[in-house]
């Protein structure tokens, strides 16, 4: 593996496979990554390259090294449920309001298991618990109660 830094870009990661395929991957400054690969009879001409959101690019690595292995843990999407991320804005709606006047469960019918903030994982948040912009909820519940969770959440 090989990085290379590009100025106003991000870095530029670069790997080859036991198979000598060609891969590689941009870091972007916003978040968002790029991977590409390469074709096998010109390595610098590019095969595909596909741009990830933030979010799919967490996606794709959970997916390449799931951090969910122990037997104990529950695969929520065998049950019909997600588990995801939503952070909230800064001019959010809630920001600095309790996560009781949400009425989150009540009219979308997800759980939320945590807060991120800053450096510090907050679990189980109570309905007295006030939220800032910047704190990310872990959320469970069905695909569209997320949705409509994310929704609420939005609302500036």
């Amino acid at each position: 593996m090989s990085r290379t830094p590009l100025p106003g870009i991000g870095v530029r990661y670069d790997l080859t496979t036991r198979e000598r395929r060609r891969l590689s991957v941009v870091a972007h400054r916003d978040g968002s990554r790029t991977l590409s690969t390469y074709r096998d009879d010109d390595p610098d001409a590019c095969a595909l390259s596909v741009r990830l959101t933030s979010w799919e690019a967490e996606t794709l690595i959970d997916a390449l090294a799931p951090t969910h292995r122990s037997p104990n843990l529950l695969s929520t999407t065998e049950l019909g449920l997600v588990a995801e991320r939503i952070e909230l804005a800064a001019t959010s709606h809630w920001n600095g309001r309790l996560l009781g006047d949400t009425r989150m469960r009540t009219e979308t019918g997800v759980s939320i298991v945590a807060v991120l903030r800053l450096a510090e994982a907050i679990p189980s948040p109570g309905p007295d618990f006030r939220l800032a912009g910047g704190d990310t909820l872990i959320v469970i519940g069905t695909r569209e109660g997320v949705d409509a969770a994310a929704a609420i959440l939005g609302r500036e």
